[in-house]
């Protein structure tokens, strides 16, 4: 999850090794996306290597300890090793790889100071929920991790926490969501920096519903308006894929729901049989009828009364019973009750203290019309009417149809048939380090469901999802891997944290400052032996004097209103304002070199104190803990949108830097509050901001992915130009270049291509708040649909 420490701390190696004019190679300790075993680069010149690691991304598949350690002992050349650990063994060769480290020369090893590696494990079923298993190094105190259940567009449904007690390896947490929200999960996810550990892909184990049908009289079931099942099909075959079969077949072949149609099964192995498959996590439904009134078996949820109750008979009543509504503990909660239906005769349950919390759903006068008890992992539920129109008008009715989709949803999904064989499942969508759901490679390879069930990620079989679109089969890193455990310091290695490696700092100007300072006192000391100092010094002066102003402007100090330049939000933090002038220089000298447009040094500014109408463009980065603004500030950024200023928001939490700055969005709904920002609307290519310059499709900064939203209605009293765009890529880091002319802040995932993108953006924002809705002109609409291809 430090992804970007790791990188800074190395780059930080390499400027070290720069200074003493070493050369430097580089180890990784994953598998290539090839395949290839890890093995160490030829030592090179330190600017050769900088592109190699750059390059690096984080792998979703287990590294190889044993084939990292037979690179490093096949090492010949020595030299000083650093080594940046993860913190975990990864396995039963980490003490050869550990030798293999320290046998090369002088060791330091970089810890990382991030939160605990987790590992977040594919879910277990239950008959109602869910069950969130997460694992991690076992710790001395407590802890907990919240995991978001998500659906396949993204969307949370629901945000459950898995707390650790002290010295626990895995915690868990229950996901109770209704049914048809279940049936929405598409993963699970750990809340905070992504990565592939961190992802669980739901597939269609968790979401196909193989329902069996059974009825005791075989011969007339399928009979049109009176057969036991005829009603059932009706029901389910628009939702469920049905199967017909003794119970001896039915039960061979894995199912989700078996639906016995006044069906008694006799005490014996069929029975046993049953109630096994049931214990393990089958939904069995039963309708009553005449034999399961007169011969009830011992697999049914409530104790029966002798007989059934009818009209005329001895239990009888004086007219049909409706339905009572559902209560709000019940799955059928929400389900309206028609007034029409009535049932003339059931099967009534014994009374207890237990038959109220049994009883899902009740007629009018109280009594039960479903009941239900949990068995195992498995549930078994009783209508207590037939399944068709004898007994009650409820198979004729919408109701019906309703009540048999929220059961058959509640139920345990499985694998089909066809799954099962030796179909090749190619690969459709797979993990990448990030946990980012990519295109497949050329290298990942096709495997079947049973390979499927028994093969671990690596690089010919990434995680992800395998199969055709209605047939989808997840591969998930965390299935075949073992608990993380914490592995210890390498012996007689020096530590450091791996955020306490600071960058290089370059003495030459330090230095030559210091022999122009020895030159100058030289200088007057020989004036002053020759007693011409006076003299020297009166024309110094003359000289000062006259360039005075020249001075302020190289010095930037000349008035916001005699050059164009940016400017930022001050935030009062030293670290984010310093990325913020960093990144707002970068850019500017960027605009500087690609455009004619000359742009002057970014400017710092107070909303409030200092007068904003001097700049096009104002960047404001949230920080979590930002004090919200007077009202003179408010103000002063309402007046500054509203008369044609452009303000950048960047929260620096979206897409894949998600978790970096958290809660910067909560922070920003409470600074946002007084400002008066029009309805938004997401940023799309037929933006003009995606053709101000360049001709964009994504928005990214150090980070991507993020939604970027710009105002969502045209006013054409300020040319159609949004005063506000908002989004979390964080651009600053992007553009920012440091006092080498490098940039420090690694893009991710994209490396170098997504930084080149970013500054792109940068100059769509300038052109935008420079020319305003220019490029929208319908004059440059031939070139636009030229360029595009269109």
């Amino acid at each position: 999850p430090g992804w970007p420490r790791r990188i800074a701390a190395a780059t930080a190696v390499l400027d070290r090794a720069e200074r003493a004019g070493r050369d430097v190679a580089l180890l990784a300790t994953a598998p290539s996306a090839a395949g290839a075993a890890p093995q160490a680069t030829l030592p090179m010149p330190v600017p050769e290597l900088r592109p190699r690691l750059e390059a690096l991304r984080p792998k979703p598949w287990p590294s190889d300890r044993a084939a990292a350690a037979s690179a490093l002992q096949d090492w010949k050349q020595g030299g000083a090793v650093v080594y940046l650990a993860d913190g975990l063994t990864d396995g039963p060769d980490w003490e050869r790889f550990a030798e293999a480290l320290s046998a090369i020369g002088p060791l330091t090893e970089l810890r990382a100071e991030d939160a605990p590696a987790r590992l977040l494990l594919p879910p277990r079923t239950e008959a109602d929920r869910l069950v969130a298993r997460v694992a991690q190094a076992p710790r001395p105190v407590p802890d907990e991790v919240p995991v978001l259940a998500q659906s396949g567009d993204g969307r949370t449904l629901a945000r459950v926490t898995a707390g650790f007690a002290a010295g626990a390896a895995t915690a868990e947490a229950p996901i109770v969501l209704p049914p048809e929200l279940r049936n929405r999960l598409a993963r699970l996810v750990l809340e905070g920096p992504p990565t592939a550990g961190a992802v669980v892909l739901l597939d269609e184990r968790w979401r196909r519903r193989p329902v069996g049908l059974l009825a005791g009289d075989a011969t007339t079931a399928g009979t049109p308006l009176t057969g036991q099942l005829y009603y059932l099909k009706r029901a389910l075959e628009p939702y469920a894929e049905l199967r017909e079969g003794d119970l001896k077949t039915l039960l061979s072949r894995e199912l989700s729901v078996l639906i016995l149609a006044d069906h008694v099964v006799p005490d014996g192995p069929e029975r046993d049989t049953l109630a096994q498959w049931v214990e393990k996590g089958g939904l069995l439904v039963r309708f009553a009828g005449p034999q399961t009134a007169e011969h009830p078996d011992s697999l049914l949820p409530v104790k029966l009364l002798a007989g059934d109750r009818q009209l005329g008979g001895a239990l009888s009543w004086s007219q049909p019973a409706g339905l009572a509504p559902f209560l709000p503990t019940s799955p059928f909660a929400g389900l309206a009750v028609p007034a029409e239906v009535r049932v003339a005769r059931q099967v009534l349950a014994s009374p207890g203290a237990h038959l109220v919390d049994a009883t899902w759903a009740r007629l009018a006068d109280g009594t039960p019309l479903v009941t239900q008890s949990p068995r195992g992992g498995g549930r078994v539920v009783l209508f207590h009417v037939t399944a068709n129109a004898d007994w009650s008008d409820l198979p004729l009715s919408g109701l019906f149809v309703d009540m048999l989709r929220r059961l058959v949803a509640m139920a345990n999904g499985v694998a089909s048939a066809d799954e099962a064989g030796d179909t090749r499942l190619a690969p459709a969508e797979l993990l990448d380090g990030f946990g980012q759901l990519t295109p497949p490679s050329a290298a990942a390879a096709a495997l079947t469901a049973a390979e499927l069930a028994t093969t671990a990620a690596s690089p010919r079989h990434p995680p992800g999802l395998y199969g055709p679109e209605n047939g989808r089969r997840a591969l998930n890193l965390s299935a075949r891997m073992a608990v993380p455990e914490a592995a210890p310091t390498i012996a007689f290695a020096r530590e450091e944290p791996i955020g306490g490696v600071a960058p290089e700092r370059a003495l030459a100007p330090w230095l030559l400052a210091a022999a122009l300072a020895l030159l100058a006192i030289d200088l007057l000391l020989s004036l002053r032996l020759r007693g011409l100092l006076r003299a020297a010094t009166a024309a110094a002066a003359l000289l000062m004097v006259m360039p005075a102003h020249a001075q302020d402007a190289e010095q930037g100090n000349i008035h916001p209103a005699l050059a164009t330049r940016l400017a930022y939000v001050v935030t009062g933090d030293d670290q984010v304002d310093g990325v913020s002038r960093a990144g707002l220089g970068g850019l500017s000298d960027y605009v500087n070199r690609r455009t004619a447009a000359a742009l002057a040094e970014p400017a710092a500014v107070v909303p409030g104190q200092d007068d904003l109408s001097f700049y096009p463009l104002l960047y404001w980065p949230i920080t979590p803990d930002a004090p919200t603004p007077s009202g003179t500030a408010i103000t002063a950024l309402n007046d500054y949108m509203a008369h044609g200023g452009i303000i950048v928001i960047d929260t620096r939490n979206g897409g894949s830097g998600e978790g970096f700055a958290a809660g910067a969005d909560e922070a920003l709904q409470r600074l946002g509050e007084g400002l008066a920002v029009p309805p938004l609307a997401p940023l799309t290519t037929a933006h003009v901001l995606a053709r101000a310059f360049y001709l964009l499709q994504d928005f990214p900064g150090r980070y991507t992915g993020d939604t970027v939203w710009v105002q969502r209605d045209q006013d054409r009293s300020n040319d159609s130009v949004s005063p506000v765009i908002i989004g979390g890529n964080d651009w600053a880091a992007a553009w920012a270049v440091d006092a080498t002319g490098r940039n420090p802040y690694a893009t991710i995932p994209g490396g170098s291509r997504q930084r080149t993108l970013a500054y792109r953006f940068g100059v769509n924002l300038v052109m935008y708040a420079l020319t305003g809705n220019y490029k929208g002109d319908q004059v440059h609409v031939p070139a636009l649909l030229e360029r595009l291809g269109q």
